[in-house]
């Protein structure tokens, strides 16, 4: 291969640019041996490789597909692509014709919302065609007018013969902000805007051929287009792209994944630097323990950071602290002094804008990295509120001007007018100073929460926590904090509970709806829940919270006495505290508390994984943490199911960890606590109760909630062996657990003629039950078990565990059902995603012992035909597996009426079949689930 040319890219060559597409066109040209490297889920070695030559004939291919269609230079085209490849082809296919390219990416687990977001969006962009796979195509909520194709059906024919020739003022494409709810904003880039900042970039970072660089952010962030995307392009440099999963799952990859391939610039949040430090600890004792001669650290590879320059570092507030540790603790490495680079940009200003080059060194005892000077061509100033301009080292709001930002929003001239000031500044929302040239911010004038380098905007998370009942509308508050020290912000909510003085379980029950709903709608923890009286949230006259003014009371000790009592409230409705009692237990009781951000004197071992706060997501961590720190053999999950505290837990692991020497015990206690009378839920047709462990946190302090898991799953456990042994089974267990009613008992799925036949065989004995619950199942499930063959089953099941999308659930029966069982099942296992099956504890042996107990549920279903009747019936309808949510009321569910001596009810709830208790709905589900038991149970008072 012949030497790369190490020319420097400077200012004057970007004048001989005038659109975007010459960037891909002149890199093919002048850089035919550089290129772009994809890694693939769950790698960190192995990559397939597209040079830029061979980007640009993929990108003229498929240009010719796309003008096929009809599509026009200024065309808007979306881009619903989760392929690295396949995205970047369609993009600069976009970009070479003169369509505009607009990022996007999908609403999971919600199909109103994500639906919502696809209405606005094909408003906004004057009816663009949306570019997405087969796949995802399959999961699209209808929405009227909406125009798809998918790559697949695109292809690629011949090379088109020319390309657009775009001028500087054209726009070249659009990025939504942030705007879950329907709200999105397109921000417009010109393509002078583009190359202005490329050329900025360029002059700060002083990239050339023979660098690479490596990039983990998904397209729809501007970072990773511009900065971590057309940066090398522009110099000529390679890249590399990989998943934000491979990244995220283990966090030390980012570094092995350097090392590996001598990156010399990336790009990262702040955010992933905590994580990294906490690593350095471990891979320091690996290597201790391989020169000891002892297993060394994983791949056996030693780190190898000396060829890279430099790590921008932006999206949220740099911690100097945390930097500096960063950099002592992988100087071994050879990681220099030097090599991290805070930094500003937004989507407006075409990513990284303002960099400072100088950390740590200009950062010495501040809290906070400056973020140093404005790229060429970059002014920036703070102003006050009549946008005047501050004099160096006061506060105001950072304005800036330049070729690089943006001229607003498409077709949204209110929030353009407001993103500007009368003399043309872009107004970012922050507030900084500037000292001697250099930039720092303070915080922002915006309302929004940056939590690991994510924004969440206050009003959408105060939307959806006004919902839960308890919560007095108008008086939900989210706003940040930051402990002293701290790797990210941290969130506040405040609300007002709508619930009497002393009634101390309600208001413990609140507290935990209002978390598990956070954690389930966004991923993490808020850091503090306060109770607070309507008259502790300030007001405008228009009605608007001051959230500043709530923080400013906060960190200024206003609130303390809340704190106190919220924590002293917290510990005595958890039992408590015990201390912990040997290794085992002291090393767990420092897990639970990692986790749960606790101080380990705060983790009682009497205290349950759940009532502390741990999710379904959550028992994963718990697991891997349980092996790293204690070794042996992975923790089944019945074990956390069945032992969440830290004695129980401990006991089980120093009992060997299996619960196969336990006697089968169907009924799994996931929420104990509250003296109404309590709930009974059945599997569906996997078997597991998984998909209960969400929606028993709602029932904290309200009523106990069981859930009953199939009999099969432990080693030596024989399946059931008849409906009928399976349904008397439960009944025995569910009155060793309440020997005498009245009952409720309910079931999701399959379950729910498990329920049924449950309340019967109760009500036969004499008991009362006063609810029977089905979770969107009719009786008569017979013709559903036909059409279930074994490949049907395992298909299922792997959509159901997240394995595989909804397309190839329909898809891949057909094209497996030749094959031998065990083949079946090695495909689905061998498409599905690397984190995910790490995630269950998954390999081909217990998936396919999975598979035959699911199956063997199914079997029993076939033989399965209602009989008799219970007292009455309450049917929560969702949108069905197929056909309209009407019919399947109408037509299936109401047959339920020939099963009751009394009339039933029939509730509609959000989400489908799938997702009705998924994170974006357990909280909707859970409210009128209770207030159900409440009605049927008279027990609500």
């Amino acid at each position: 291969m012949p030497a790369q040319p190490l020319k420097y890219i400077t200012p004057e060559d970007a004048r001989d640019l005038r659109s975007v597409a010459q960037l891909l066109v002149r890199a093919a040209d002048e850089y035919p041996y550089s290129g772009v490297g994809y890694l693939a889920e769950g790698a960190e070695s192995e990559s397939t490789r597209q040079s830029y030559p061979e980007l640009l004939d993929s990108a003229l291919r498929l240009l010719t597909a796309l003008r096929s269609r009809g599509l026009k230079p200024h065309d808007k085209v979306v881009l619903l692509l989760d392929g690295q490849r396949e995205f970047l082809t369609v993009f600069w296919a976009c970009l070479l014709g003169g369509f505009v390219p607009c990022p996007m990416v999908p609403v999971p687990g919600d199909p109103a919302r994500w639906a919502a977001q696809l209405a606005h969006v094909n408003r906004l962009l004057d009816g663009p065609l949306l570019v997405t796979t087969e796949a995802m195509r399959t999961e699209l909520p209808a929405v009227p007018g909406l125009a798809v194709a998918s790559a697949e059906e695109l292809g690629g024919g011949e090379p088109a013969p020319d390309t657009h020739r775009a001028a500087p003022e054209d726009l070249a494409l659009l990025v939504l902000t942030s705007g879950s709810t329907g709200n999105s904003k397109a921000v417009m880039l010109t393509h002078g805007n583009v190359l202005a900042s490329m050329a900025g970039k360029a002059e700060k970072q002083r990239l050339t051929a023979a660098d690479t660089t490596f990039n983990w952010i998904s397209y729809d962030h501007v970072a990773a287009l511009l900065e971590a995307h057309m940066l090398p392009l522009y110099t000529g440099a390679n890249q590399l792209h990989a998943p934000a999963s491979v990244i995220l799952e283990e966090p030390l990859r980012f570094l092995r994944i350097i090392s590996r391939h001598q990156v010399t610039m990336t790009f990262t949040p702040n955010f992933l630097l905590g994580p990294l430090n906490a690593a350095a600890r471990e891979l320091a004792e690996a290597e201790e323990a391989a020169e000891a001669g002892e297993e060394a650290e994983a791949g056996g590879e030693r780190l190898d950071l000396s060829a890279l320059r430099h790590i921008v570092s932006g999206g949220e507030a740099n911690v100097v602290a945390t930097g500096e540790a960063f950099l002592a603790n992988y100087a071994p490495y050879g990681l220099r002094r030097s090599a991290l680079w805070p930094a500003f940009g937004m989507t407006e200003t075409c990513a990284g804008s303002i960099y400072n080059r100088d950390f740590p060194a200009a950062d010495t005892g501040q809290e906070f990295a400056n973020l140093g000077t404005p790229v060429m061509a970059l002014s920036i100033r703070v102003a006050d509120d009549e946008h005047r301009a501050l004099p160096a080292g006061e506060v105001g709001e950072l304005q800036l001007s330049g070729p690089m930002i943006t001229a607003g929003y498409y077709n949204d001239p209110e929030a353009t007018a407001e993103a500007f000031t009368p003399d043309g500044w872009f107004r970012s929302g922050d507030l900084g100073r500037i000292d001697d040239g250099r930039l720092t911010l303070v915080g922002r004038s915006k309302d929004s929460v940056i939590v690991n380098g994510v924004n969440y905007f206050s009003h959408e998370m105060e939307a959806v926590l006004e919902q839960l009942d308890g919560v007095a509308g108008g008086y939900a508050a989210a706003f940040p904090t930051r402990r002293p020290g701290s790797d990210t912000e941290q969130l506040v909510i405040a609300v007002h509970p709508e619930t009497a003085e002393d009634d101390e379980a309600g208001l413990y029950r609140l507290l935990t709806a209002v978390r598990s709903t956070v954690v389930m709608h966004w991923g993490f923890r808020p850091s503090l829940i306060l109770p607070l009286p309507k008259e502790a949230f300030p007001k405008t006259s228009l009605g608007k919270t001051l959230r500043r003014r709530m923080r400013t009371r906060l960190e200024s000790g206003g609130f303390d006495d809340v704190i106190a009592r919220v924590a002293e409230l917290t510990t005595r409705r958890l039992g408590g505290y015990t201390a912990p009692e040997g290794g085992t237990e002291r090393v767990l009781a420092e897990i639970y508390a990692e986790m749960f951000d606790l101080a380990p004197d705060q983790v009682s071992v009497t205290a349950s994984f759940f009532d502390l706060g741990g999710t379904s997501l959550d028992i994963l961590r718990l697991r891997r943490q349980v092996a790293r720190r204690l070794g042996g053999a992975d923790l089944p999950v019945i074990a956390v199911l069945t032992a969440p505290s830290v004695r129980q837990l401990a006991a089980r692991i120093d009992g060997g960890g299996s619960p196969a020497a336990t006697a089968y015990d169907p009924v799994v206690p996931l929420q104990a606590a509250g003296d109404k009378t309590p709930l009974f839920c059945v599997h569906p047709g996997v078997g597991e109760v998984l998909v209960f462990v969400n929606l028993a946190k709602y029932f904290v302090g309200d009523r106990p909630f069981y859930a009953l898991r199939a009999r099969g799953f432990n080693e030596g456990e024989r399946p059931f062996g008849s409906f009928e042994e399976m349904v008397a089974t439960y009944v025995d267990a569910i009155r060793a657990t309440q020997p005498h009613g009245p009952y409720a008992v309910a079931g999701y799925s399959y379950g729910g003629a498990v329920a049924f036949e449950i309340a019967k065989a109760l009500e036969a004995r004499g008991e009362r039950v006063d609810f029977v619950g089905s979770f969107n199942l009719p009786p008569h499930i017979k013709y559903r078990m036909d059409e279930l063959d074994f490949v049907e089953t395992a298909t299922n099941l792997a959509f159901f565990l997240d394995l595989i999308n909804k397309k190839q659930s329909l898809d891949l029966p057909g094209q497996l059902r030749g094959l031998p069982r065990e083949e079946q099942l090695a495909h689905l296992l061998e498409i599905a995603p690397a984190g995910r099956l790490a995630e269950l504890d998954l390999d081909l042996e217990k998936f396919a012992a999975w598979a035959a107990l699911a199956s063997g549920l199914t079997d029993l279903g076939r033989g399965y035909t209602p009989t008799g009747t219970t007292r009455s019936m309450t049917v929560f309808y969702a949108i069905p597996l197929r056909g309209t949510k009407q019919d399947w009321l109408d037509n299936e569910l109401r047959r339920w009426d020939e099963h009751s001596t009394e009339a039933n009810r029939y509730i509609d709830v959000p989400g489908e079949h799938y997702t009705l208790m998924g994170p974006q709905h357990v909280a909707a589900f859970q409210a009128i689930l209770r207030r159900e038991l409440d009605r049927a149970l008279g027990d609500g008072t």
